[in-house]
């Protein structure tokens, strides 16, 4: 198993752990790219892809650990745009 395999299959589990820098190296592992808005773009996070698929996030903070319902709402827009199989 790839280390992007044990990182998505990490990500379905939805833990309580899941890092920031793990999350946008999935994200960035199906060709999204962050972008940040504005001069220092604050903690809101938009992620694209070629298609011009759109992941808007928060970046947390002062922590690193990314909230559930965001990680909930990464599994079902990637697995609605298709990325990963609706188990």
């Amino acid at each position: 198993m790839s280390r992007q395999e044990k990182l998505l299959s990490r990500l379905l589990a939805i833990p309580k752990d899941f890092t920031w820098e793990e999350l946008c190296k999935v994200l960035a592992y199906y060709g999204y790219k962050e972008l940040t808005g504005g001069k220092t773009g604050g903690s809101r996070r938009r992620f694209v892809d070629e298609k011009k698929n759109v992941i808007t996030l928060h970046k947390p903070h002062p922590g690193n650990i990314v909230k559930g319902y965001a990680l909930r709402e990464v599994v079902e827009h990637l697995k609605a745009k298709g990325y990963i199989k609706d188990e």
